[in-house]
C-alpha cells in the first residue's frame, strides 16, 4: 500500500508505474500495428492482427488495474447483472463524471468482455504514444463542426455520422465493446446549470452517435450494457486517484434488450423513427438517474 506515503508522492510512484507500463506494452503493439498496416484492408489475416493488437491492449489495461487495486486504497463495488463474454460484440452506454472513469470500466470489465472502444476528439489523435495506438485499435477520431461551420460548407454536414458507420463495419466481424459515454463530456455543476438539464445528476444525453452505432453493428450485437458509476465520496481527478484520493466505486451493469424496430429505422431520414429513439434514450436515462440517488443513498457516508 502506497497509502502511507504523503498523497502526492503516491501520485508521483503511481503516474510513474502507469508510464512505464505503456512504453512496455507500446512495443509489441506498435509492432503489430506496423504488421497490420502490411495486411489487405479486409481478409481474416487484418481481423486477426486487430484481435492481436486488441489482446495486447487489454494486457496492458489489465496491468494498470493490478497497480492500481495493489498500491491505492479504493474498492470497486461491481454489480454486474449480464451474460458477458470475451468474444462477444456489445454495446455499451454510461454517465461520465471523470477520467477515472475510464480506469474503473478497466478494472470492472477485465477479460469478462472484449477490450472496449470508443469514440474520440480529433485532437487525441496527438497524445504521445497513446494518440497511434488508439489508432492501431480502431477507435475512430471524430471531427465535430459547429453549426457556423456547416453553414458555411454544407458538405461538412454528417461527417460524424459517416465516420460512425465506416467504424462500426470494422467490428462486425470480432470481438468488440463499444463505449459511448452519452453526455457526451464530463458532468460538472457549471455544464448541468449551463444546459438546465432536466436530470438530478446527469447532462442531456446525445443520441445521434449511439443510434447510429447501434443501426450499424446490427442485430449481431449480444447485447446494449448499461452502466451507471457513482462515486459516493464525490467523483475527483485523475491526478487525486494517483494520489489516493478516490476511496469508492459503485459501478451497475445492467443488460438491456434492444427493440428490434431500432436496427432498421432510419434516425438520419425518419422523423418518426427518430423521436421513439429519442424517448426511449430519455426513458433509460430518467432510470439511470434514480438509480444514482438510489446508490448514492445506499452507500452513504464513509
Amino acid at each position: 500500500m502506497l497509502r502511507i506515503l504523503p498523497g502526492p508522492l503516491q501520485g508521483v510512484i503511481m503516474a510513474l508505474l502507469l508510464v512505464i507500463n505503456t512504453l512496455f506494452w507500446a512495443v509489441p503493439l506498435f509492432a503489430l500495428v506496423l504488421l497490420k498496416l502490411l495486411t489487405p484492408p479486409r481478409g481474416q489475416l487484418r481481423s486477426r492482427m486487430s484481435r492481436a493488437v486488441a489482446w495486447v491492449a487489454q494486457r496492458w489495461a489489465m496491468m494498470n488495474t493490478v497497480f492500481g487495486g495493489a498500491l491505492l486504497d479504493y474498492t470497486i463495488d461491481a454489480r454486474i447483472d449480464a451474460d458477458l463474454h470475451p468474444d462477444g460484440q456489445y454495446l455499451v452506454c454510461a454517465n461520465h463524471q471523470t477520467w477515472n472513469d475510464i480506469f474503473v470500466l478497466m478494472a470492472t470489465f477485465g477479460r469478462r468482455a472484449p477490450f472496449f472502444k470508443f469514440f474520440l476528439k480529433q485532437e487525441l489523435i496527438w497524445v504521445p504514444v497513446l494518440g497511434l495506438a488508439w489508432w492501431g485499435l480502431d477507435y475512430p477520431f471524430m471531427k465535430r463542426f459547429s453549426a457556423e461551420q456547416i453553414r458555411r460548407n454544407p458538405a461538412l454536414k454528417g461527417k460524424d455520422i459517416e465516420t460512425t458507420k465506416r467504424a462500426c463495419q470494422r467490428y462486425r466481424d470480432q470481438p468488440v465493446m463499444i463505449l459511448n459515454f452519452l453526455e457526451g463530456t464530463r458532468f460538472t455543476p457549471a455544464k448541468h446549470e449551463r444546459q438546465q438539464s432536466p436530470y438530478t445528476h446527469l447532462l442531456k444525453p446525445k443520441a445521434g452517435g449511439f443510434a447510429f452505432a447501434m443501426s450499424a453493428m446490427g442485430p449481431k450485437l449480444n447485447a446494449l450494457l448499461d452502466v451507471t458509476i457513482v462515486y459516493p465520496d464525490g467523483a475527483c481527478g485523475f491526478w487525486d486517484f494517483l494520489c489516493g484520493r478516490m476511496h469508492r466505486v459503485t459501478v451497475d451493469v445492467r443488460q438491456l434488450e434492444i427493440p428490434a424496430a431500432f436496427f432498421v429505422d432510419s434516425y438520419e431520414t425518419d422523423a418518426g423513427a427518430r423521436a421513439r429513439f429519442q424517448q426511449w434514450i430519455s426513458a433509460l436515462w430518467r432510470d439511470k438517474d434514480d438509480r444514482i440517488t438510489a446508490l448514492l443513498a445506499e452507500a452513504g457516508p464513509r
